[in-house]
């Protein structure tokens, strides 16, 4: 794969309606670039609804192929991110139909195993018992949020974990804003207050940087 003629400060720059239409006018290349932007999100997305590591990876990839070979239906109506999180949600529900496991939105969620805490890099010099209390408290997060149900789960994750609005949320999931505002109220509610302080920590479900570099590497090399 030939290599992407651009510096980082020049990829920070392209505005994503550019990015788009250079890669339908031939630079698919460039497609690296919403990979790279996205992953962390669709990855935490896609974790609510499977914990399987191996298995959010493969649906991830499937997603970016399936999003770059329909990009030309694609609107500028959205952002990308969000016309991309609805493919991703179909592969999830998809991949759950395949093996009899598709749950109503209204059940739980299944829980992660004891040891799945994810792969988090340090963004700052902590000593080791810094280090074992800040992975303690983000795997009891995780394990909490993991617990609730899968319809409040996906709101909590897009909101408090991932930031986007409210109305990014209901065009995602194909909501009322409403019923958006109710889910992520009661999601809140569900959290004991002292995990729900801790969850304003953007490092969970860090999807780490290596992983990054996989996943878009496969991606590339499928399109």
């Amino acid at each position: 794969m030939e290599a992407i003629n651009i510096n980082n400060f020049n990829r920070q720059k392209l505005e994503e309606p550019e990015i788009i239409r250079r890669i339908l006018s031939g630079e698919k290349e460039l497609y690296e670039i919403l990979v790279r932007r996205n992953n962390q999100k669709l990855y935490r997305i896609i974790r609510s609804y499977l914990n399987d590591e191996a298995e959010i990876e493969d649906i991830m990839q499937n997603s970016y192929i399936k999003g770059f070979t329909k990009l030309y239906q694609f609107k500028l109506e959205a952002s990308f991110s969000t016309w991309l999180i609805r493919i991703a949600i179909n592969e999830a529900l998809a991949r759950l139909k395949e093996k009899g496991k598709l749950f109503h939105i209204n059940q739980h969620a299944e829980h992660v195993k004891q040891d799945s805490l994810l792969e988090i890099p340090d963004h700052k010099q902590l000593n080791p018992q810094e280090k074992m209390i800040q992975k303690e408290a983000r795997q009891v997060l995780e394990n909490a949020i993991d617990h609730l149900d899968a319809k409040y789960k996906i709101v909590y994750m897009m909101k408090e974990v991932e930031g986007m609005s409210s109305n990014e949320i209901a065009v995602a999931l194909d909501l009322s804003l409403s019923n958006v505002k109710v889910r992520l109220h009661r999601s809140k509610e569900m959290l004991k207050d002292k995990l729900f302080e801790l969850s304003h920590d953007n490092n969970i479900y860090e999807f780490g940087f290596s992983r990054c570099d996989r996943i878009t590497e496969n991606v590339m090399k499928n399109i």
